[in-house]
């Protein structure tokens, strides 16, 4: 009689299983932090999740890193994972530094942005209207939050882009907010600000990129502090 051996962890197969274990968990969790079904500040058990998942916590880990990487989960010192609190006293700072960056980037892509470059920024474009028109949330939070850092990348300031990609990703749950107060159905005049911006740093016209780009971020900023104000969930001693 032959006993089976143990299949070595560097073995194909095993690391096909376990990236397939990773991505799971990653998906899952990442879809549940944006739509907010799990809290800002609530706690990540690794050993439920691996039961929830039929996995290693070693899988579970590297969502882990692969989360915290887009900032969607922190650990603490004692090695506890917790989602990512949303630091709400700041919050006016967050938008005043997020709607001063809109009209900054924008106006720099009106400026110096290429032929492909723009086709790049109209291709995110259709690619949000199709969101949009399936409703799809996490594909518009992950498009939306593509389309600008592509302008952003148009103006060629990459300090300029570097941190408005970080603001944007730090605004992708507060942005479920926004698509919630209008049961994610987006109206079409919001929509049309997007394509009203690509039409102005299309023909090169900065003053009219900055003006569009100031409108589009205040709508956003106002519908999402009246989201947090009606969100009894997010709302307690929050003063905006």
């Amino acid at each position: 009689m032959s006993l089976e051996q143990p299949v070595p962890a560097d073995h194909p197969e095993t690391k096909r299983k376990r990236g397939q274990g990773v991505g799971a968990v990653y998906d899952t969790l990442k879809r549940e932090i944006l739509n907010l079904t799990l809290q800002p500040g609530s706690a990540i058990d690794e050993v439920k999740l691996a039961e929830r998942f039929g996995i290693s916590r070693t899988p579970v880990r590297e969502a882990m890193v692969k989360l915290a990487g887009e900032g969607l989960v922190v650990t603490l010192p004692n090695r506890f994972t917790i989602v990512a609190p949303i630091d709400f006293p700041n919050l006016p700072q967050f938008f005043d530094a997020l709607s001063l960056m809109y009209r900054v980037t924008t106006r720099l892509a009106a400026a110096n942005r290429t032929e492909d470059q723009l086709a790049a920024i109209r291709e995110l474009q259709n690619g949000y209207t199709q969101a949009v028109e399936a409703r799809d949330v996490l594909a518009m939070i992950e498009v939306n939050r593509n389309f600008h850092a592509e302008i952003a990348k148009a103006g060629k300031n990459r300090y300029y882009a570097e941190l408005f990609e970080r603001l944007l990703d730090e605004g992708r749950r507060l942005l479920r907010l926004y698509y919630s107060s209008y049961n994610d159905k987006l109206p079409r005049i919001y929509l049309q600000e997007h394509e009203d911006m690509l039409a102005a740093i299309e023909r090169q016209d900065i003053e009219a990129a900055d003006r569009i780009a100031q409108a589009h971020a205040e709508q956003i900023v106002k519908q999402i502090q009246a989201s947090i104000t009606r969100d009894h969930r997010l709302n307690a001693n929050i003063s905006l």
